[in-house]
């Protein structure tokens, strides 16, 4: 890494985890092998994100259009994040890795056990400085876009806020992460082009 040139290194980085299935699909290996295929993938991306001082790494795990896929393949992704926090997040928290989810998890869809394992992971380590790891899981863009209508709307009924007052600013301050920069560069990693 001596080559690369550290005054060009991205802020943050955000990875859309998408391919495997397609990757599975293309070996006959049913598409769960692909997800599974992709966490050592994803822990090595960490690893070198680390190692560059990127400050921040969104993950895609999970949209909310991947409630549309099979039941059995919902399943699997439920139940593999959930483990995939069990392994994992004593390893990211001894390396310095704030774990953070932007995202619907309240949605009734997703399992308890889910849930209970995303809130210790982030309570576990949110003390840490060396990278904050954004999982953006059960997330859609317009979705966080609406919940933040819904509470400035809100604000706005309960006569804490006018609705002229209602700028870029604000809409910003409700979103799931507010103090997360924008993106610097973002990789789609299945290499199609959308």
């Amino acid at each position: 890494m001596s080559e690369i040139d550290t005054t060009r290194i991205p802020r943050h980085v955000a990875i859309i985890l998408d391919g495997n299935g397609r990757w599975a699909n293309a070996r006959g290996l049913p598409r769960t092998a692909g997800h599974a295929q992709g966490e050592p993938v994803l822990f090595d991306v960490i690893e070198a994100a680390l190692d560059l001082g990127i400050e921040w790494l969104t993950a895609y795990v999970f949209s909310t259009e991947n409630w549309s896929r099979s039941p059995e393949e919902v399943a699997f992704l439920m139940e593999f994040n959930r483990d995939l926090l069990r392994r994992r997040r004593d390893d990211m928290n001894e390396w310095g890795i704030r774990i953070r989810f932007i995202g619907d998890r309240d949605d009734p869809r997703v399992p308890d056990a889910l849930r209970t394992e995303i809130a210790e992971a982030e309570a576990l380590t949110v003390a840490n400085t060396r990278m904050n790891l954004v999982f953006a899981f059960n997330y859609g863009s317009r979705g966080e876009i609406a919940t933040a209508a819904q509470e400035l709307a809100a604000r706005v009924a309960a006569g804490e806020l006018l609705a002229d007052d209602i700028d870029v600013e604000a809409v910003s301050r409700h979103l799931y992460a507010s103090d997360m920069p924008d993106p610097d560069l973002l990789i789609r990693t299945s290499g199609e082009q959308r």
